[in-house]
């Protein structure tokens, strides 16, 4: 008995830390790469397909939006938990619980980390000007 007391307790405990939020624990770039990153220009734009990514957060919590695909990068705005979001593109910046992945969003100047973004559809790799 003491036993499987032992052993839900642990798995309980390991739950409830699975549960902690992690976005404002994320691992912070205090230097950001250089340059200024854009989305690929198309041909036309009735060619380029428009990709889409649902925000899941742990515990409902609203994620950042960045300036630059990075944690050094300033807040620019917030993405509501279960919003779906119009991606433009996406590339590499810090890394976020593992994943160094970030997704440009469409409606504005912003990027958001992959971590937290379930995509759908195709997504082009940003360019990099001025590196």
């Amino acid at each position: 008995m003491n036993r499987r007391m032992m052993r839900s307790g642990v798995i309980a405990t390991v739950a409830a830390l699975a549960m902690v939020p992690t976005l404002a624990f994320a691992h912070s770039c205090p230097h950001p790469a250089p340059g200024r990153h854009v989305a690929h220009q198309g041909a036309s734009p009735t060619t380029a397909t428009r990709a889409h990514g649902r925000v899941t957060t742990p515990n409902g919590f609203a994620l950042n939006v960045r300036s630059g695909p990075g944690t050094g990068y300033r807040v620019v705005g917030t993405a509501r938990d279960g919003s779906v979001q119009s991606l433009r593109c996406r590339t590499n910046g810090s890394s976020v619980r593992g994943n160094e992945r970030w997704y440009r969003l469409s409606h504005h100047r912003g990027y958001v980390s992959a971590h937290y973004v379930h995509v759908f559809g195709a997504l082009p790799w940003c360019r990099v000007l001025g590196s």
